[in-house]
């Protein structure tokens, strides 16, 4: 078994609104050394698979399917061995 732990951006090319209300928001509480902010999503998935790179394929491919919108979100997955 492993856990995939799946990380996913805005490209940098795409303007980030929720990102700059943060950025904002934290210069207004005193936070003036944040120099930017990019809001994205984080899912850690389970995975019953043979092997590591059999597991980062299925993550892999459920992003590209699903969980990313590959015109606009990139995506980092980090695999994981599960001990029983």
């Amino acid at each position: 078994m492993f856990k995939a732990n799946i990380t996913i951006t805005l490209r940098s090319s795409i303007l980030d609104p929720q990102g700059k209300a943060s950025h904002h928001a934290l210069g207004e509480l005193g936070f003036g050394s944040v120099q930017s902010v990019r809001i994205g999503k984080f899912v850690e998935m389970e995975i019953k698979a043979a092997s590591k790179s059999e597991a980062m394929e299925v993550a892999e491919n459920a992003c590209k399917e699903l969980l990313a919108n590959s015109v606009m979100e990139d995506f980092h997955v980090e695999i994981y061995e599960l001990v029983a």
